[in-house]
């Protein structure tokens, strides 16, 4: 079950356990690279705000960017302001994103995200969840795939395998946690398998997320699917 006010909840400690992280970190470490190729983390926090803001777009009927220029050309000015005042922007946009969703509305309703993507307004707290977790991970400063919350884990693991199902340069196949937790069916638009990936919880995340490269996965059926960009 989707539960939209506990999800905020996690939203805002997850933001809290990165603020507090990041603050650690000086001005030169903070123009220092992300785990994303090409980004700093400078680029990494400026993204993590502008998409607060635009997630505020979405829950209030607008555009989330108003175009995917845009939304890069916001990124590369802001990314490479001084620490303070990207934890400050983190922070304050952060603040909007919770206000905005806490108004009163219909959590069933459909909204309309980038790239014609329609989800409910439910899921919205829980896209913005994955964007400050992962993004943390992805700063590169001692938070890990292993760091982040089993429930979180588990649940996002399932939102990948559900995205990719049915695509077109995926074959059929069940993602298993090795330890004998929880499996999911993905894939089935190319030929090829049924393919089993077994893994521990954070090597399935960190493959089906992009950000392992799966070697450390146990792959039967036929070899691991490369998988298309998010």
């Amino acid at each position: 079950m989707i539960d939209p006010v506990d999800d905020l909840a996690s939203v805002r400690a997850a933001t809290e356990r990165l603020l507090n992280a990041a603050a650690a970190l000086d001005n030169a470490a903070a123009a220092g690279p992300s785990r994303l190729p090409g980004w700093s983390r400078g680029h990494v926090l400026a993204h993590l705000a502008r998409n607060a803001d635009a997630l505020v777009n979405v829950l209030e009927g607008r555009p989330m960017y108003p175009s995917a220029e845009a939304r890069e050309t916001d990124i590369e000015r802001d990314a490479t302001r001084p620490l303070a005042a990207q934890l400050d922007d983190v922070r304050e946009s952060g603040e909007r994103f919770q206000a905005a969703a806490a108004a009163d509305a219909d959590w069933s309703r459909t909204v309309q995200l980038r790239n014609g993507v329609k989800d409910t307004a439910a899921r919205v707290p829980f896209r913005r969840l994955i964007e400050v977790e992962l993004h943390h991970v992805d700063l590169g400063i001692g938070y890990e795939l292993e760091d982040l919350p089993a429930g979180f884990t588990e649940r996002e693991t399932g939102f990948l395998a559900e995205r990719f199902h049915g695509h077109r340069d995926v074959p059929a196949t069940t993602v298993a946690v090795a330890s004998g937790g929880r499996s999911w069916t993905t894939g089935g638009g190319a030929a090829g398998g049924p393919l089993t990936v077994r893994g521990t919880a954070a090597d399935l995340l960190g493959w089906l997320a992009g950000r392992r490269d799966g070697a450390a996965l146990e792959v039967t059926g036929g070899p691991l699917p490369v998988l298309p960009p998010l």
